[in-house]
């Protein structure tokens, strides 16, 4: 009948406490090229999870770990 529609970024097996300010690597898996936060019903990932994929990218932007945007390139 319907098929499921596969949603996986890879973020969904990250644990909790590997969602922080700190690992970069995490975060860059959760922003686009743009620099605009994946919503969770892209990547597949919990409520709880998007919340403290949010405030951590927030907080990484805010520090000037992340970028808020792209380069703007002419």
């Amino acid at each position: 009948m319907y098929k499921k529609n596969s949603r996986s970024s890879g973020l969904e097996n990250v644990i909790e406490s590997d969602i922080n300010y700190l690992n970069i690597h995490v975060l860059k898996r959760c922003i686009t090229e743009t620099g605009q936060i994946i919503p969770a019903r892209v990547s597949g990932v919990s409520a709880k999870k998007q919340r403290l994929l949010t405030e951590a990218v927030k907080l990484a932007r805010f520090l000037g770990c992340l970028p808020y945007c792209d380069n703007h390139k002419k």
